[in-house]
């Protein structure tokens, strides 16, 4: 653990992030800032908000885990049967 002092920043306050700790966390730029219980959540801005998830899509398919869950608590109805086509 490191302790580290406020200091002013015009009307507000600030800390002082050493770089080894920069390095480790990867923050750079600008930071997501949310309050928790009693302290304070620093973490890296996400770029791109649902990036990885046609990969991960594509590999549930392979693996067949892209099936519906509750299927069977579904009843079945002559459209769904007739009509509705995937």
């Amino acid at each position: 653990m490191m302790k580290a002092n406020l200091v002013r920043v015009g009307n507000s306050r600030g800390i002082r992030i050493p770089k080894t700790i920069l390095d480790q966390c990867g923050l750079e730029g600008t930071v997501e800032l949310q309050v928790r219980r009693n302290g304070l959540l620093i973490r890296a801005v996400r770029r791109k908000p649902r990036s990885g998830w046609a990969e991960a899509f594509r590999k549930m398919t392979r693996r067949g885990d892209d099936a519906l869950l509750d299927k069977d608590s579904w009843p079945e109805t002559r459209w769904a049967r007739e009509e509705w086509k995937w």
